[in-house]
């Protein structure tokens, strides 16, 4: 009998039969097999007290006597078909939280290279070019950030490390947390207005959804920089671009777009104040680590 079945989806390039093995480390009493081929699946999934991956069929789902939790392997859970695990008596866990280090380390990556001017350090090496250039500090700097679940938190600590002064935007302000401010999502432009670094680490509602318009970007410094982190659609792409070509903030660093992949015509390509990277703060060689302690902890709560 099979006891945990890891469902053969990959998640930004890293092999599953890895997670397996993480899996056969952290519970070395439990079977652990992995579903290459659809057959697999049905063989498995129908067999198997827990199944973990991307997602899920329904169908399988249905069939199964025996399945009591499925670990998604995506913060997001949209995709899944919620409804019938829930009928089914089957415990849903994501994700959450696995992100958090890794997109904070890329976050902070954008701000010192920005704060450093370490664009011009890497244009001048190109060139074989000694000549000095100015850099700011990042000490005493404003920064909010949009949303404060784990990844939002884990922004913010390392930027309070630094000397940062921090303000966070989350749908329960009166709730405590690591910022040295917290509004709600209604001070937005208000926030923006006081901020050399805006964050974007929020997750895609109605409330969000073109959070970031013309208007915040006018009333943010012409100095400050957009970071996102989040979802495309949160930043109004065009009201972005204008941003961008008119100088009414400095730059902008964007690990989503809006569309999402950013076709090889669109203007913000051709921006030399915009650094686009292809959705790719997500990654860190200790996912599928993070996975598993979650696994183990919704296995242990069985």
């Amino acid at each position: 009998m099979t006891d945990i079945v890891v469902l053969h989806d990959k998640i930004h390039g890293l092999d599953p039969e890895d997670y397996a093995e993480t899996i056969r480390e952290a519970c070395p009493d439990q079977e652990v097999a992995v579903a290459y081929t659809p057959d697999q699946r049905e063989r498995y999934v129908t067999d198997a007290s827990v199944a973990t991956g991307y997602q899920i069929d329904p169908e399988l789902v249905k069939k199964s006597d025996t399945l009591e939790v499925f670990a998604c392997t995506f913060a997001g859970t949209d995709h899944l078909p919620l409804n019938v695990l829930n009928d089914a008596n089957v415990t849903v866990t994501n994700a959450s939280g696995v992100h958090g280090p890794n997109i904070a380390e890329q976050v902070l990556g954008y701000i010192l290279s920005d704060v450093r001017n370490l664009r011009q350090a890497w244009e001048q090496n190109e060139r074989g070019e000694w000549n000095h250039f100015q850099g700011g500090e990042l000490r005493g700097a404003t920064a909010t950030v949009v949303g404060m679940g784990p990844i939002g938190t884990e922004i913010i600590a390392r930027l309070n490390d630094f000397g940062v002064n921090t303000i966070g935007i989350r749908y329960t302000p009166d709730k405590p947390g690591n910022a040295d401010e917290i509004v709600g999502y209604d001070q937005t432009l208000d926030a923006a207005t006081r901020s050399d670094y805006l964050i974007l680490a929020c997750p895609l509602t109605e409330t969000t959804d073109h959070l970031i318009d013309e208007q915040v970007f006018n009333g943010l410094p012409t100095d400050a920089m957009l970071i996102n982190v989040a979802r495309g659609p949160v930043v109004d792409t065009d009201a972005l671009v204008s941003a961008l070509r008119g100088n009414d903030i400095q730059n902008a660093a964007l690990d989503v777009t809006d569309p999402e992949p950013l076709p090889r015509d669109h203007p913000l390509w051709d921006l030399q104040n915009c650094l686009i990277t292809p959705h790719n703060a997500g990654h860190t060689p200790k996912y599928w680590n993070r996975c598993t302690d979650i696994l183990v902890d919704a296995i242990d709560d069985l």
